[in-house]
């Protein structure tokens, strides 16, 4: 009789034990999504807002813009349609083409400070949604990132270039003034 009392507890912790090491391994593929949705990718620059600010709208003059408001650093697109490149990126898989494809670019832009110096980090959103049939509707996917990334790096080329030409700009007239 002493033994059920000492191995019962035991008995039990160690179910509870088993049970919770065994769903917890199966529950992370239902959040596994939600997980990757918010690993979004964004950078941190080291120029000031304004400049960055107009790096972001110069990426982004090529999308249909359907709200550009700097004072909340918040730049968003309409509706894209990319059926024609979804279904060439699949061709080479196994899954079948969609019947239509369309996503919407959000981009923020916050200022910040880096040890007393003005810093700017700019995030990229892409909501990708796909159409099977009719009879399903839409449904949202998750991206591959590259779009956000390649953002991302002409936003950063954009600035050096930028940088690089206020450098050159202030070399020569440094020289006009010591010629003059």
């Amino acid at each position: 009789m002493n033994f059920r009392v000492i191995f019962r507890p035991l008995l039990t912790s160690a179910a509870l034990i088993f049970l919770l090491v065994g769903t917890s391994c199966s529950s992370y593929e239902q959040f596994r999504y939600i997980t990757e949705e918010f690993e979004i990718p964004n950078k941190v620059f080291r120029f000031d807002y304004n400049q960055t600010w107009l790096a972001v709208l110069q990426v982004m003059k090529k999308y249909n813009l359907e709200l550009t408001n700097q004072e909340a650093g918040v730049i968003k697109t309409r509706w894209q349609d990319n059926t024609l490149e979804v279904n060439f990126a699949d061709s080479f898989g196994s899954s079948d083409a969609v019947k239509a494809a369309r996503f919407k670019l959000i981009v923020n832009v916050v200022k910040g400070f880096r040890s007393n110096k003005e810093v700017t980090k700019v995030t990229v959103y892409r909501r990708q949604m796909i159409e099977q049939d009719f009879l399903q509707g839409w449904k949202v996917i998750p991206t591959d990132g590259i779009l956000e990334k390649t953002i991302l790096y002409r936003i950063d080329r954009n600035l050096k270039i930028a940088a690089k030409l206020k450098q050159i700009e202030e070399q020569k007239a440094k020289e006009l003034e010591a010629n003059f």
